[in-house]
């Protein structure tokens, strides 16, 4: 069964600066251990004069895979603290890769740990997170004169409408939360005084604005 889950709202990359040293975390949404593989390998070419392109990854609902690699700095300092920021932030699906620019000042570990999760976490919160949550169609079929009442509650209940189609009956093609999908049928034949068709149709994963800091 398809359940819901927190991911990032696109790639994309933010740069944070510390004693010098400028560090670059760039992010993607990469579902396959292939695709995050190949996303840390771009991310290696484009920054290849780079001191260190340190990364860490989530792959699977249930993070089934999860890598991480210091990339030459002190073991523990920079891999292990990205992967923690996914982690904490129970992200899915997701690599993040910080390039590091070395400024000539050392961190020390303490300093790195802080540097490189702080890095991740300000670049997730510049791109943004989404939670997808899994939505079932139903398509529901009303006369014309019934339409303006079904339109009014649909709108007033901010109900996720991806398509009307007039032609001898007008019928709204809606997504609602798979689990609200009973209460939600029985809600429109008795505000349609069961006037109304409802057919269900399929699954599928639809975003939905998610606030990381509340």
């Amino acid at each position: 069964m398809k359940k819901p889950y927190l991911t990032i709202k696109e790639n994309g990359e933010a740069t944070i600066e510390i004693k010098k040293s400028e560090f670059i975390c760039s992010l993607a949404r990469t579902e396959t251990e292939e695709e995050a593989r190949a996303f840390i390998d771009e991310i290696k070419t484009k920054h290849r004069k780079a001191t260190h392109n340190c990364f860490a990854y989530m792959i699977g609902l249930n993070d089934e895979i999860q890598r991480e690699s210091d990339n030459g700095e002190p073991s523990g300092t920079a891999g292990v603290p990205i992967l923690e920021v996914l982690k904490n932030l129970e992200l899915h699906n997701v690599t993040a890769v910080v390039t590091r620019y070395f400024g000539g000042i050392k961190l020390g570990a303490g300093g790195l740990i802080r540097a490189y999760s702080n890095a991740t976490s300000n670049a997730i919160e510049h791109v943004g997170v989404v939670r997808k949550v899994v939505q079932t169609e139903l398509s529901l079929k009303v006369s014309y004169s019934a339409w303006g009442k079904l339109q009014n509650y649909l709108e007033n209940n901010q109900v996720n409408v991806s398509d009307t189609v007039f032609m001898t009956d007008v019928t709204a093609v809606v997504y609602v939360d798979t689990p609200e999908v009973e209460s939600f049928t029985a809600t429109i034949i008795d505000l349609m005084n069961g006037q109304v068709e409802v057919e269900e149709g399929q699954e599928k994963y639809v975003e939905v604005p998610y606030e990381l800091y509340k």
